[in-house]
């Protein structure tokens, strides 16, 4: 059963399904907050990017040195430009995303953002140095997200690049580096995801309307 619940100036869907549902509940909802996305103007999205940027340097205060993960925006997510350029005016190396070109393989690296970028076969723009970094000596990543909740469990695109990337961090008690933060539109928050055995929660999301502390990251 899905479900609408008013809190504030945004209605969040609720998910309630039994676990054999999940999948076809998180397309559903992936498939309404893309509609929303894809309503956003490109003004508008700018706009929203601008602002989440100024959230996540008041909440975050990147510093010279720190090595930050971010990902280059397709044309529904909020666009991550001015968030890499502010951790670059800061003095911070910063890191994109790369997938295994092996069609076989599930995995991911981090490779630092230096020259051209090309499209890999998911049409998703990547760097193409050398330079790359094992995703647990990052220090801040940003992850897309199509949705999300407070307790910090991420809706993404269903790939699960990220999830396998940071299963590390499910076996530690105390150090949980990298801090991972979504960035996103505030709309994209709902009342409840329903959680799967693989999802490695959020510490924080960061929004066009603030900067949300998770209650499970």
């Amino acid at each position: 059963m899905l479900w609408f619940e008013s809190n504030g100036s945004h209605r969040h869907m609720r998910v309630a399904l039994p676990d054999s549902h999940l999948g076809a509940a998180r397309r559903s909802l992936r498939a309404e907050r893309n509609a929303r996305r894809r309503a956003v103007s490109a003004a508008e999205r700018a706009a929203a990017a601008r602002r989440a940027t100024l959230n996540a340097d008041r909440a975050l205060n990147l510093a010279a040195g720190q090595r930050i993960a971010a990902y280059a925006a397709l044309g529904l997510e909020l666009d991550s430009l001015p968030l890499i350029e502010l951790a670059r005016s800061r003095g911070c190396r910063v890191f994109l995303p790369r997938i295994d070109r092996r069609r076989q393989s599930r995995g991911m690296r981090f490779v630092e953002l230096q020259g051209p970028l090309r499209e890999n076969r998911l049409g998703i723009r990547e760097p193409e140095g050398l330079a790359c970094i094992a995703a647990r000596w990052l220090d801040v990543v940003f992850l897309p997200l199509v949705g999300f909740d407070r307790r910090g469990l991420r809706l993404g695109t269903g790939g699960g690049f990220y999830d396998r990337a940071f299963a590390f961090r499910q076996l530690r008690r105390v150090w949980h580096k990298p801090l991972l933060v979504g960035f996103g539109y505030a709309f994209q928050q709902v009342e409840q995801l329903a959680a799967a055995p693989h999802d490695v929660p959020l510490d924080a999301v960061v929004t066009d309307e603030g900067f949300i502390r998770c209650t499970t990251g």
